[in-house]
C-alpha cells in the first residue's frame, strides 16, 4: 500500500515567504540554513522569470509561488512557464495559484467559477496537479485544492485553522500554512510591526470572513486590529518562542510552514539564522 505522505509535494518542514523574489545569494544561504523552500508572493507575472536564477544557485531548494493571481496571470502562459521550468530543473518549482482580493480587482466575478476554469486550462496544458497549491481559507476553496491540487496553502491564518483545514481535506493532501513572525520580546514593538502588515488585510472581505469562521470577532478584525488577533497570527518573543509558535502548525496537522519575517528586508537572514537551530533545521554553512 501507496504511503498517502509520497504523494505530496516534499518542501520540508519550514520554508520562507517572501512579497519579492530573492536574490541567488540570499537562496543560497536560505537553502544552506536547512529550509526547504522560497515562497514568492506579491502576483508575480505569468513569465515566472525570477524562480530560475533562484534555482541555479541552489541545489535543493524549491520555489514556490504564494500566489499567482488569476486575473492578471493568464493561465496559458503560467503553463509555459511551469513546463520551462520543470523542463530545467525537474520537481522544483510549485506553481501556487489564487484568487485574490475582490477589493483589489476590477474583474473579480464569481471567483470560484473562474478559478475552476483556471485549473481546467492548467489541465488543458498538462500541468499536473501533484505540481500545484490553491490559496484557499474557507471550505469551499480548501474542498477544491483536495479535488484539483496538491494540496492547499493557507495565508495570515492560525494554528487553529490549520487544524479545521485538515479535519477537512484529509490526510493526503499537501497544506502549507503562512505564518508571520518578529524576533522582539517587546509585545508592543512586535505588535506595531505585525499591525504594520497586517492592517492591509483588515479591509479585505475574505480574510476577514475567515477570522470570523475560526472565532474573532467583529472588535478583533476591526482596524488596526486587536491584541488577540495580532498575537494570533503573527508569532513574537525569543527564537525558541517563536520556534514553538510555528511547531504549533505542524502539531496540527501542517505538512509545511512557510515562514514571512517582518520588519524589513534586512531583518530576513539574521531572523532566519536565529531560527534555524530552534526550528531543529539541518544546517550545511
Amino acid at each position: 500500500m501507496t504511503n498517502p505522505a509520497l504523494l505530496k509535494p516534499d518542501l520540508g518542514r519550514y520554508g520562507v515567504w517572501t512579497g519579492a523574489p530573492v536574490t541567488p545569494d540570499q537562496a543560497a544561504e536560505i537553502e544552506g540554513l536547512g529550509y526547504g523552500a522560497v515562497w514568492v508572493g506579491a502576483s508575480p507575472a505569468a513569465d515566472l522569470s525570477f524562480v530560475e536564477p533562484i534555482l541555479e544557485h541552489t541545489e535543493k531548494l524549491s520555489v514556490a509561488t504564494g500566489i499567482v493571481n488569476i486575473w492578471n496571470a493568464p493561465a496559458d502562459e503560467v503553463a509555459k512557464s511551469y513546463h520551462r521550468i520543470e523542463k530545467a530543473y525537474p520537481g522544483r518549482f510549485l506553481l501556487g495559484v489564487g484568487v485574490g482580493h475582490p477589493e483589489h480587482t476590477q474583474e473579480y466575478r464569481k471567483p470560484y467559477e473562474a478559478l475552476v476554469e483556471y485549473l481546467d486550462v492548467l489541465d488543458d496544458h498538462h500541468v499536473p496537479t501533484s505540481r500545484r497549491v490553491l490559496a484557499a481559507l474557507g471550505p469551499k476553496v480548501l474542498a477544491l485544492a483536495a479535488q484539483r491540487s496538491a494540496g492547499a496553502h493557507p495565508y495570515l491564518t492560525t494554528p487553529e485553522h490549520t487544524g479545521q483545514a485538515r479535519e477537512l481535506i484529509g490526510p493526503t493532501v499537501f497544506l502549507a500554512p503562512e505564518h508571520k513572525v518578529v524576533l522582539s520580546t517587546d509585545p508592543d514593538q512586535a505588535r506595531q510591526l505585525g499591525r504594520d502588515t497586517v492592517g492591509f488585510y483588515l479591509g479585505l472581505s475574505n480574510y476577514v470572513n475567515n477570522w470570523k469562521r475560526t472565532g474573532f470577532t467583529d472588535v478583533d478584525v476591526e482596524p488596526p486590529g486587536s491584541d488577540r488577533l495580532i498575537d494570533a497570527v503573527v508569532a513574537y518573543g525569543t527564537p525558541e518562542a517563536v520556534a514553538a509558535r510555528l511547531g504549533e502548525h505542524l502539531d496540527a496537522g501542517a505538512d509545511h510552514v512557510a515562514i514571512q519575517v517582518l520588519g524589513g528586508a534586512d531583518e530576513l537572514l539574521p531572523t532566519l539564522r536565529e531560527l534555524a537551530g530552534p526550528l531543529g533545521l539541518s544546517t550545511t554553512g
